[in-house]
């Protein structure tokens, strides 16, 4: 038989039809719809992304100045990601959350980057470890900015670094001004006293270790020297040295690092 004579086949492509058109109108309806004006978007509220955390170096302006703010476009057809992503763009900004507030305003919460050190390369590094690139000059009159250097890639693992010793180093009340690593992967730092730790690398005593034994007994070591130190080397395996002007003071005589020459226990006096 026909397809053309067959009722049921031909309802249910009718229905299908029918169906089809519907949804059709009701796209076309909604699409109307939700260009009106009355979805136009009005407002753009910008506010820290936590009560606790201002917006130091973020403001509208700068916002502005740099693209962020959406002109165009509706409450509907927004596009929340590429919102998120220009204001994400902008300098000072670490991360954006953008919500849609009916009928027409999008909220952004604005996450600022902390600035704690200055990279080598001349970018800031924030609290978290990681890069960014600000004025260096807005970062500074906020707060005095640490100094880390390192291969590419180890920002992270310096700001780590640099949050334990500042942690070790609290009973002496001495603070990391500056922590380095070397392409060897050999840490260093200088206190804001003006004292150098060479720290080496992590081997069979780990760096941790090395610098809580330091600790423990530099203050009298430092009275039996009775002297300034500007730096202490933590490379040994089971000691350190203390190096003062005129002077080298080794304790716990140890094979000097990386040598495996034999230790000296007379003190130098350098010309």
């Amino acid at each position: 038989m026909s397809p053309w004579h067959d009722v049921r086949l031909l309802n249910t492509a009718a229905n299908v039809l029918m169906a089809l058109a519907a949804a059709g109108l009701l796209a076309a309806g909604a699409w109307w719809l939700i260009q009106r004006p009355a979805f136009a978007l009005r407002t753009v509220v910008i506010e820290p992304a936590s009560a606790e955390q201002g917006l130091l170096h973020v403001n509208s302006a700068l916002l502005r100045s740099s693209g962020a703010i959406p002109t165009r476009g509706n409450f509907f057809s927004v596009n929340l990601d590429a919102v998120r992503e220009r204001f994400e763009a902008v300098p000072w900004v670490r991360r954006a959350d953008v919500r849609r507030i009916w009928p027409d305003t999008l909220k952004v919460g604005i996450e600022e980057h902390q600035p704690l050190a200055v990279w080598s390369d001349g970018r800031l590094v924030n609290r978290q470890g990681e890069l960014f690139t600000a004025n260096v000059a807005e970062a500074d009159a906020q707060a005095d900015l640490l100094q880390f250097s390192g291969p590419p890639g180890s920002e992270a693992q310096v700001t780590r670094r640099w949050a334990e010793l500042q942690q070790q180093l609290a009973p002496l009340r001495l603070e990391p001004e500056a922590v380095s690593l070397s392409n060897r992967y050999a840490w260093s730092a200088r206190l804001d006293n003006g004292l150098m730790l060479l720290l080496g690398r992590e081997q069979d005593v780990p760096i941790a270790e090395r610098v809580a034994r330091w600790v423990a007994v530099y203050p009298q070591a430092q009275t039996t020297l009775n002297r300034d130190v500007v730096s202490v080397d933590l490379r040994y395996p089971n000691g350190f040295a203390m190096r003062a002007p005129g002077a080298f003071t080794s304790l716990k005589p140890a094979p000097r690092p990386d040598t495996g020459a034999k230790p000296s226990t007379e003190s130098r006096r350098t010309p």
